[in-house]
């Protein structure tokens, strides 16, 4: 089959055959039909200090995808042949105290599709029945293929009440995007988004956002006396892992305010934590998606009229990867797509 692989310890992917996986006993084996780039994805392909210490050589890569259910491994119940399915990426181990609990999401022994496990970039993927989610009806293929970071994006958004409330946004990639629809559709007062991209900050715009800063430009403090708000925001969500964003949004928090952090940062930060304690924030760090609550209360606010469409802005054959790549890495798009049929 065709695959995109990560062939050696260097910079670039590499489009070619690899064998076919064939589902084992309680997996399924699926016929990819979209996937997505991640950021994560970008990282593998310029090959930083964070893949090189992370990714084995080869690896077929990716992990946000579209697809549809081939065969069954012994043992699989609950899903059928022809199925349209998405799937979550962190494959747990089922054993661990936080798995037992019932809290996945936290497992300390999972693994990663396309990271530490053969990912989704290619004809055929093989994933834990366990860890597939049945497409509804409602739910557009290509919209399905963006599930995973719109998983990132409901989790982070969601972590705190915003009904009513200020929402500061700190990055607008296309999860922080994403989550400003989010907030927007939850009830949420005043959304403004934050970032240096222009492209980026008119996509927010356009999802919802009430006003956008170029920070290189705008003052964040001009904004918020124009909007009326005299006491700072009641929530933050930190998705540019940036430490001029983190610092700008816990400067920007009103006393009691909470605060959602999700970006990675690439190197340590330095944190002003004589903020943090004065102003009496609730911090809290997100990672991935809660396995499933997420994916179905997700599921239920596309039914609903949440509409993330707007940010898929590019697509490609799997085949072209190259320029589906630097479509990407040139910030001037939302989620880049690319088809495998």
């Amino acid at each position: 089959m065709k695959a995109l692989v990560k062939a050696e310890p260097a910079p670039g992917l590499t489009y070619t055959e690899v064998a076919e996986p064939e589902a084992g006993p309680g997996e399924v084996r699926i016929r990819v039909t979209l996937t997505s780039i991640c950021g994560t994805d970008l990282h593998i392909h310029r090959w930083d200090h964070w893949a090189q210490t992370t990714i084995p050589t080869p690896m077929v890569v990716g992990h946000e995808f579209t697809g549809v259910i081939e065969s069954l491994g012994d043992g699989v119940e609950g899903l059928h042949v022809g199925q349209r399915v998405s799937g979550e990426g962190h494959i747990t181990c089922g054993h661990c105290r936080n798995c037992r609990g019932g809290r996945r999401e936290f497992c300390h022994n999972h693994l990663s599709l396309g990271v530490s496990r053969p990912g989704a970039f290619a004809e055929l993927l093989v994933l834990p029945a366990a860890n597939v989610f049945p497409l509804p009806d409602h739910i557009s293929d290509e919209v399905a293929a963006i599930l995973d970071p719109l998983g990132n994006a409901v989790h982070t958004a969601l972590r705190f009440r915003m009904v009513g409330e200020d929402v500061l946004v700190t990055g607008a990639g296309p999860i922080g995007v994403m989550a400003t629809a989010i907030a927007k559709h939850v009830g949420a007062r005043h959304v403004v988004v934050t970032d240096v991209n222009p492209y980026r900050l008119d996509m927010a715009a356009r999802m919802g956002a009430e006003r956008v800063v170029d920070v290189r430009t705008e003052d964040l403090d001009t904004v918020t006396a124009d909007l009326g708000m005299t006491e700072g925001f009641d929530v933050g969500l930190e998705m540019s892992g940036a430490e001029g964003g983190i610092t700008q949004l816990l400067h920007a928090m009103n006393n009691g305010g909470r605060v959602a952090l999700l970006g990675l940062p690439p190197d340590r930060v330095t944190l002003d934590v004589d903020e943090l304690i004065i102003k009496g924030l609730t911090v809290a760090g997100i990672y991935g998606r809660r396995i499933f609550e997420t994916w179905y209360t997700m599921a239920a606010m596309l039914q609903s009229g949440l509409d993330v469409s707007p940010v898929i802005t590019h697509r490609f054959d799997a085949a072209d990867a190259d320029d589906a790549f630097a479509t990407m890495s040139s910030g001037r798009c939302g989620k880049v797509l690319m088809s495998w049929t």
